[in-house]
């Protein structure tokens, strides 16, 4: 192959990993796209495509060991991102009588949560106002909080 047609062959695969990462949003592509692009410079340099190849090898790994680390916490990849946390801290009553140990709903913000209460609740009545202290996969846990019954919805 001549140097022009190895250059084109690595900016070929430098859209290619491109593209896939911007599909894929894994961070795993992006690294064999700075890669190739080592591996583009040391053409343009003159180096001999063996040389291209170690140099792409290398750059890939050496971006993907020591840098994916620090780009995938910092760009929160892998993370869904919800609004639940924000209803810790939230009021609510109680719709459906919470028992010990037992499961009960609460209306929190405008919906309708199944809920249970903390252990130091014994029982949680049907309009008593509740706290969200906790949120474990799609219950809240709530605490009574010490004011009268909401009376209307």
């Amino acid at each position: 192959m001549t140097s022009d047609m190895i250059s084109i062959m690595w900016v070929v695969l430098i859209i290619l990993f491109t593209l896939v990462e911007a599909i894929t949003l894994g961070l795993t592509s992006i690294w064999f796209a700075v890669g190739a692009l080592g591996a583009l410079l040391a053409s343009a340099l003159g180096f001999g495509f063996e040389i291209q190849i170690i140099i792409f090898v290398l750059v890939s790994a050496v971006m993907m060991i020591y840098t994916r680390p620090i780009i995938k916490d910092v760009l929160k990849v892998g993370h869904n991102k919800t609004n639940i946390d924000s209803l810790i801290g939230a009021f609510g009553y109680v719709t459906k009588v919470i028992q010990p140990g037992e499961t009960g709903q609460v209306k929190v913000n405008g919906q309708i949560w199944t809920a249970k209460g903390t252990s130091d609740d014994t029982w949680i009545e049907l309009n008593e106002r509740i706290e969200v202290v906790a949120i474990e996969g799609v219950k809240l846990i709530v605490r009574r909080v010490e004011t009268e019954s909401i009376q209307s919805a």
